[in-house]
C-alpha cells in the first residue's frame, strides 16, 4: 500500500469520526429536558384548584377587560363583543333576532337597536341609528345593564362545575396559557395565562352554554355618553318593541317582546326588552 492511499484513508477516517462525534453530541443536547415552566409566571406548577383560585383573583382585581365570543343564555344563543371597566361599558349583543349596541356610561345606560326592534311605534323610524336613554325603572335596564358590568359579568361567566384536572400547556393567540377542566370539559374549561399576571384568557362553560376569549386586560379605552343628536330620551317610559304591545313600567303593555338577558336564578315570563312581565330581579345577564 503506497503512503499516498494510506494518508488518504486517514484523513477519511478522521472526518467520519468528527462527523459521528458532532452527531452524538447534537443528540445528547436535544435529548436534555427543557424547563416547561422557563420564562413563565409559574403558575402552571401550581395545583388546579390553585390556578382557578389565582385567574379569579386577577380578574376581579382587573379594571378593564374585552370580552367577545358566544353566550346561550336561557337556551337562546347570543354574541357578545363587550368592553368593560369600572364604570361602565359599550359594545354589541347580538340575538338571532335583533342586535343591539349597549352603552352605559356611570349609571346612565343607552342602548340602540334597529328600527324593526322598536315595532310600531310612532317613533320607530326614527330610532334605528339613535341611542335611547333607559330609565333606571324599566326591566330592560336590569336586562342590559349585566351586559356592561365588569364584574357581574365575569362572576357568572368563570365558574367550573365538578373535579378540576390540568391538562399541557397550550397557546391563546400568542399567549402561552394552561387549561383547567371539570370533570373532563363537561362542567367547562378555564384556560389562563402563563406569561404576565394570570388572567383568564379563554372560558368555555359547562353544557356547552358558551365560549368566551378575553383580552386587553387592564387597556385603557374612551367611555363617553353619545352626543346629544344621538340621544333620544323618552324619560320614565320607553317606546312600543316590536310586538306592538310592550310598555314600560308603569305602562298600559304587558311586554312580550325579546329580552336578551334572564335573570340569575330566576325565570323570565315577560320577555319584552321594555315589557313590564313577570321578571326576575337580578341582573346576571349569564344566567350562572
Amino acid at each position: 500500500m503506497s503512503a499516498h492511499s494510506s494518508a488518504v484513508r486517514l484523513r477519511r477516517a478522521a472526518v467520519i469520526g468528527a462527523l459521528c462525534a458532532g452527531i452524538a453530541v447534537t443528540a445528547t443536547g436535544c435529548a436534555e429536558k427543557t424547563d416547561p415552566d422557563k420564562g413563565t409566571n409559574g403558575v402552571g406548577k401550581q395545583t388546579p384548584e390553585k390556578i382557578e383560585s389565582q385567574a379569579k383573583a386577577a380578574a376581579a382585581a382587573a379594571n378593564s377587560v374585552h370580552l367577545s365570543g358566544n353566550l346561550v343564555v336561557g337556551g337562546k344563543p347570543f354574541t357578545l363583543d363587550l368592553r368593560l371597566k369600572a364604570d361602565g361599558g359599550s359594545g354589541e349583543v347580538k340575538s338571532q333576532a335583533d342586535t343591539f349596541q349597549v352603552l352605559r356610561v356611570g349609571e346612565q345606560l343607552y342602548l340602540k337597536a334597529s328600527a324593526a326592534f322598536w315595532g310600531k311605534s310612532d317613533s320607530a323610524g326614527k330610532l334605528g341609528d339613535k341611542y335611547v336613554k333607559v330609565p333606571e325603572s324599566d326591566p330592560t335596564y336590569k336586562q342590559f345593564r349585566g351586559f356592561t358590568d365588569i364584574h357581574v359579568l365575569l362572576d357568572g361567566l368563570l365558574g367550573l362545575q365538578g373535579k378540576l384536572t390540568k391538562g399541557g400547556y397550550t397557546t391563546v393567540g400568542h399567549t402561552r396559557a394552561v387549561p383547567v377542566s371539570a370533570d373532563a370539559g363537561k362542567g367547562g374549561k378555564l384556560t389562563v395565562s402563563l406569561e404576565g399576571t394570570p388572567y383568564p384568557l379563554l372560558m368555555e362553560r359547562a353544557g356547552g352554554a358558551g365560549r368566551v376569549e378575553l383580552s386587553e386586560w387592564g387597556k385603557t379605552f374612551p367611555l363617553e355618553a353619545p352626543a346629544q343628536d344621538q340621544t333620544v330620551d323618552y324619560g320614565s317610559q320607553l317606546p312600543t318593541t316590536k310586538d306592538g304591545t310592550g310598555a314600560t313600567t308603569g305602562g298600559k303593555g304587558k311586554g312580550t317582546g325579546a329580552s336578551p338577558a334572564p335573570s340569575k336564578g330566576t325565570a323570565t315570563s315577560g320577555t319584552g326588552a321594555s315589557g313590564a312581565g313577570t321578571s326576575g330581579q337580578g341582573s346576571n345577564p349569564t344566567g350562572g
